[in-house]
């Protein structure tokens, strides 16, 4: 039977995790406590992601460290923004085999309550004013997310689409250059503003964004819900259903851990293909 570590953290995602983790630190001369492996401690960490519990409920027995020693290790990592790199390390691996497509992208964001505030929270307007936070992410066609960032819950959707758009990485391709150009992209009403439209055009990208009281709003749009699907993957790392961290950065690394899960599950997907 495939143990707990081995399932959570698969070969394959671990090799990958190892090119882009920092250099343990070299223990003090005169011995000191043994530092836990990494591959238990990855594990430990996408065990809280996934299901939501505390550090404290961490089971010790299962991981062989402890809370504590895990969120360390988490928050060292987020430092060093080992997620980013990590996920896309794995799009470079979908980009090396065909993927992804970027013939059409779509983008969006989600709200979710800030239980203990913290940085990159606002009153959310659709909360009756509650504090929160915004996920906003970028999916290529068939979903898999390219561009992902954090922002309070008052900040306009418009605001996010050029720096998420600037954000998305230059991607392996099976032949030619790295590319992170889409060549559309599709947004809701919330992203019409004639100076996107003019912005996306100087960049060679063709806009697909709803326009407000011209489309209707109860439809999703032909390729927009592909956008909307990856945002309930993302609800699958239920660490995500409430912000509970202070510190923005490691907010960014649950929604970083998710989206790399959610890209590492297609690339198992093809393996086994």
């Amino acid at each position: 039977m495939v143990g707990i570590v081995e399932r959570l953290v698969p070969d394959e995602l671990w090799e990958l995790f190892q090119r882009v983790v920092p250099e343990a630190p070299s223990r003090p001369q005169g011995g000191g406590r043994r530092r836990h492996g990494d591959r238990e401690v990855l594990a430990a960490i996408v065990f809280v992601a996934t299901s939501g519990c505390t550090w404290q409920q961490l089971p010790t027995a299962s991981f062989g460290s402890s809370g504590a020693t895990a969120h360390r290790r988490f928050s060292e990592w987020s430092k060093a923004q080992v997620w980013a790199q990590l996920h896309r390390l794995v799009l470079d691996e979908l980009g090396a085999r065909g993927e992804p497509d970027w013939s059409r992208c779509a983008i969006d964001s989600v709200n979710m309550r800030a239980l203990k505030k913290g940085d990159l929270t606002g009153p959310n307007p659709v909360d009756r004013g509650k504090y929160g936070s915004k996920i906003h992410l970028i999916t290529e066609r068939t979903g898999l997310p390219v561009s992902i960032a954090v922002s309070g819950a008052n900040l306009h959707d418009s605001q996010a689409l050029q720096p998420l758009v600037l954000d998305i990485p230059p991607i392996r391709s099976r032949r030619g250059p790295r590319r992170r150009r889409p060549g559309k992209l599709h947004g809701d009403k919330g992203y019409d503003y004639p100076h996107l439209r003019r912005w996306l055009r100087g960049r060679g990208i063709r806009h697909r964004i709803a326009r407000r009281g011209i489309e209707p709003s109860n439809r999703l749009g032909r390729y927009r819900w592909v956008v909307e699907r990856t945002v309930s993957w993302l609800a699958s790392c239920r660490r995500l259903h409430r912000r509970y961290e202070r510190k923005s950065e490691h907010f960014l690394a649950f929604a970083g851990i998710a989206a790399t899960l959610i890209c590492y599950r297609r690339l198992a997907k093809r393996d086994v293909l």
